[in-house]
C-alpha cells in the first residue's frame, strides 16, 4: 500500500538531498522504512494543471463565517491549520491538497476568522477564537478520523484540537510548531518595552516574513493567549505525532518541538530536524518531507484499522 502511494508521490515531487535528522521519541520506525523506498529521481514538482476546489463558507450562528475549501475523499482526512496571518492558499496548504488528491483522501484548508476570505475583524481576534474556528471545521466539515497538519501557530492550535476532540483527531503533524511561542517571546522583552506595548495596545513584532517588516500583534491577543499555554504541564495527547522543524528557524526555536515531544503523553512521537530549513519550511525538499510524513501516517493508521 505504501509503495503504491510512493509511486503517486514520485510523479510530482522532485528528489533532493534530504539534509535532515530524525530524533524518534518512542518505538515508531515507519518513516525510516518508508524513506528507504524513496526513488532517486522524480520528474516534476507539482502538476502543471490543478483541479480547483471551490471556495465555500461555513455559516455559524453568532460567529464569523469561515472561508474554506474541501476536497472530498477517503479517511483519514487531512485538515491544514495555518500559521499566524497565513492564508489557506499558501505553498504548504496547496501541496497537501494536491497530494491528498493524488491519494484520493479528503482534505480541508481554511482561513481563520478575521483573516483572508473569512468574515470577522482581525483586531478582535484571539487565540481562543481561532481555537473555536479549528473546532468548527473539525465538527461541522470533517467526516471521520482526521490528521491535523499545523504550521507555526497552527501547530499550537492543533494540540488544543487534539485535546478537545480525541475521538476524531487520530494523528498530528507539526511544522515549526509554535506552542506558547508568542507569549514566551513577549515575556522575554525588557520591562520598559512591555509597558510601552501595553500602553499602545499593539506589539510591532519584527519579522522578515511580513511585507512591512513587522507583525502588529494586538496586546489583547497576547494576554488572551496566556490562557492557552501548554508547555507548563503534561499535554494530554496520545495519538501519533510528527514534529518537523528547521534548525535555521529564527522565529520559533527548534527546541520548542523538542519541548512539545517531551510534554505530550503520546509515546509515538518523532521529531525531524532539517539542518538548513527556515521557519516557513516551504522549499521543495521541505514539502517533500511533509507529504512523505503524511503518507507514512496514513499507512500506519490504515494498518491499525485493518
Amino acid at each position: 500500500m505504501a509503495v503504491a502511494r510512493l509511486a503517486a508521490v514520485a510523479a510530482w515531487v522532485p528528489y533532493r538531498s534530504w539534509g535532515w535528522a530524525a530524533a524518534p521519541v518512542g518505538p515508531h520506525r515507519g518513516l525510516g522504512a518508508l524513506l528507504a523506498l524513496i526513488p532517486r529521481r522524480a520528474p516534476r514538482w507539482l502538476p502543471a494543471c490543478r483541479q480547483k476546489t471551490s471556495l465555500s463558507f461555513l455559516n455559524r450562528p453568532d460567529l464569523p463565517n469561515l472561508a474554506y475549501k474541501k476536497l472530498k475523499g477517503k479517511s483519514p482526512g487531512i485538515v491544514f491549520i495555518p500559521g499566524y496571518l497565513s492564508y489557506m492558499n499558501g505553498t504548504k496548504a496547496l501541496a497537501i491538497e494536491e497530494f491528498c488528491k493524488s491519494l484520493g483522501h479528503a482534505c480541508i484548508r481554511f482561513d481563520y476568522s478575521g483573516v483572508g476570505s473569512s468574515d470577522g475583524n482581525l483586531e478582535e481576534s484571539t487565540l481562543g477564537k481561532w481555537r473555536k474556528d479549528v473546532l468548527s471545521i473539525i465538527d461541522d466539515l470533517a467526516d471521520g478520523p482526521q490528521i491535523l497538519v499545523g504550521s507555526s501557530l497552527g501547530g499550537w492550535l492543533m494540540l488544543h484540537a487534539a485535546i478537545a476532540r480525541p475521538e476524531k483527531v487520530v494523528a498530528l503533524i507539526g511544522v515549526a510548531t509554535a506552542a506558547d511561542t508568542l507569549v514566551t517571546k513577549f515575556n522575554q522583552l525588557p520591562v520598559e518595552l512591555k509597558k510601552e506595548v501595553e500602553m499602545k495596545g499593539v506589539w510591532s513584532m519584527p519579522s522578515k516574513y511580513s511585507e512591512e517588516g513587522v507583525y502588529n500583534v494586538q496586546y489583547s491577543f497576547i494576554k488572551e493567549a496566556e490562557h492557552h499555554c501548554l508547555l507548563h504541564s503534561p499535554i494530554p495527547v496520545n495519538c501519533p505525532i510528527r514534529l518537523l522543524h528547521g534548525m535555521k528557524d529564527d522565529i520559533v526555536p527548534w527546541h520548542t518541538s523538542m519541548q512539545v515531544a517531551d510534554r505530550v503523553l503520546s509515546t509515538d512521537v518523532d521529531v525531524i530536524l532539517r539542518k538548513h530549513s527556515d521557519h516557513q519550511m516551504k522549499e521543495k525538499a521541505d514539502i517533500q518531507l511533509l507529504v512523505y510524513t503524511i503518507d507514512d501516517l496514513i499507512d500506519k493508521l490504515s494498518t491499525i484499522v485493518n
